[in-house]
């Protein structure tokens, strides 16, 4: 009996610091990216800039898409991979001069903002939508 009573605490004594390093490492990722870089500001400082300059950019048809881009992330991450992805859809409508974002940079900052795992599930889900993913090709890192 003592023996299955060590066994299940070790056991548990693992899992307890598997749990914390999983969780130690997302926030360590995250206090990197709130580390203020040469220019003074962070990846979340700029990431907050840039959404608050496009703001007024966004439409409901490209926040609707925006939504559906993000429906595969877990429902616990996704206000956050939705901010991110929306700061670098703002980023480049900035550097582009845009006066609305559109599909166009909506599906290229999201490809930008997310890992190449993701991509394989973007181009499953542009074909269901019947959009031409093409001219994002060279901006993919799977093969199509």
């Amino acid at each position: 009996m003592s023996t299955l009573f060590g066994s299940f605490m070790v056991i548990w004594m693992l899992i307890l610091i598997s749990l914390f390093f999983i969780g130690g490492y997302f926030m360590f990722r995250k206090f990197l990216k709130s580390m203020p870089k040469s220019d003074g500001k962070s990846d979340l400082d700029w990431q907050d800039h840039y959404i608050d300059q496009t703001r007024a950019l966004w439409d409901d048809r490209t926040l609707q898409l925006l939504d559906e881009l993000v429906e595969p992330v877990p429902t616990l991450f996704r206000d956050v991979a939705k901010r991110s992805i929306a700061g670098k859809i703002g980023q480049l409508a900035l550097e582009a001069k845009a006066k609305q974002i559109n599909q166009d940079l909506v599906i290229k900052g999201y490809i930008l903002a997310t890992p190449a795992r993701d991509h394989k599930w973007l181009v499953a889900r542009l074909k269901e939508k019947q959009i031409d993913f093409t001219p994002y090709k060279e901006h993919l890192k799977i093969k199509v």
